[in-house]
């Protein structure tokens, strides 16, 4: 199988390309009409997510509307505690929220190790939008890292600080390594499946890195991510890992030392020190701040391009250095994404 632009897929394996590739995390979201009108007929973000058809249709539209190189399936990270035997509500304008959240360790006890079959619909969904990409451009499959997952399963919902989950660190370690490490077979689970349905490269997202300490994140976070990129390239030792940890800029000479990729880096993260911390052997993505949407097409442009410099010609993926906001105008969001694909390295 021949993609037909492999651009993100070359770049993510260190190899020469022609352009830096370009996408957007959150890419498939509210900055779309065509999603708003799609999400209309649904009812709720969730019904969106469980929906095969649906989750393929707004997957496949920032590949059309605003060309981005790669595809990234619709989902959300919170499939997995529910696979795993805790549900979720998506509550509009405030975000996720658990009735029952993890306060013990008979609660971790209560939870199974998810399987693909407890995730069955993003699955479909990728096996659909393999099929409808027709070999157009890549297809991201992604996850939650454990901690990121645990933060919301003890805390509840979303917060600034997430007390509760690292109060839950701090008085019971041995059951919150216990509920990581069921986290942590649970994706690996979930990603293996999407690989086999088509997912040609996959993402870790550990949004709430930066929260922890240098110390409690290596205990707490990282090691489970070695795991999981671990048992992924065992199992699947072609398909690319990238791993973004937002703010913890403290992890990144130990992420050189994983089995991925490509890091993903948020925009408080100097480009220069972050390459010397990581080393040449890994690509970057990243990590315009997703507010310079905001700003007017000549200055999107032309910060984009001076990003584009900083980075290089080489091992770089362009992104934002976070998902994409919801009131951003989409013809903003095309403004970075076509910058990105005319500039080109002088010879």
């Amino acid at each position: 199988m021949n993609l037909h632009n492999d651009l993100l897929l070359r770049a993510a394996r260190g190899e020469e390309t022609e352009r830096t590739p370009v996408w957007l995390m959150r890419q498939a979201g509210r900055i779309l009409p065509e999603y708003r009108e799609v999400r209309a007929q649904m009812g709720g973000f969730k019904d969106l997510v469980e929906s095969p058809e649906f989750a393929c249709e707004v997957s496949l539209q920032p590949v059309d509307i605003l060309g981005v190189d790669a595809a990234i399936i619709f989902s959300d990270i919170l499939v997995i505690p529910e696979g795993m035997g805790l549900p979720y509500k998506m509550v509009e304008s405030k975000g996720p929220w658990f009735e029952k959240t993890i306060k013990s360790e008979q609660d971790v006890d209560g939870l199974q190790v998810a399987q693909a079959g407890d995730v069955q619909y993003t699955i479909e969904a990728i096996k659909m939008l393999k099929r409808a990409l027709n070999n157009r451009v890549p297809l991201i499959g992604f996850a939650g890292a454990p901690w990121t997952l645990l933060a919301y399963m003890v805390e509840g919902s979303g917060s600034k600080t997430f007390s509760m989950a690292k109060k839950f660190l701090y008085t019971q370690p041995e059951t919150a390594h216990k509920l990581l490490q069921k986290i942590s077979e649970s994706t690996i689970n979930y990603l293996r499946a999407q690989i086999d349905a088509g997912a040609d490269i996959i993402q870790l997202f550990d949004s709430w890195a930066g929260i922890l300490s240098p110390v409690q994140y290596a205990e707490f976070s990282h090691k489970y991510i070695n795991q999981i990129c671990n048992a992924i390239k065992q199992s699947h030792p072609t398909t690319p890992i990238t791993v973004f940890a937002k703010g913890a800029f403290f992890a990144l000479a130990e992420f050189s030392k994983t089995k991925c990729e490509t890091i993903g880096l948020d925009w408080n993260m100097e480009v220069v020190a972050s390459r010397n911390a990581v080393g040449s052997s890994k690509t970057l993505q990243g990590n315009m701040d997703p507010c310079l949407l905001y700003a007017d097409y000549k200055t999107i442009k032309k910060e984009t391009e001076k990003m584009l410099k900083e980075f290089g010609p080489y091992r770089h993926i362009a992104n934002l250095g976070h998902g994409v906001y919801a009131d951003i105008e989409k013809d903003k969001a095309k403004c970075f994404v076509d910058t990105v694909k005319e500039f080109r390295f002088n010879s």
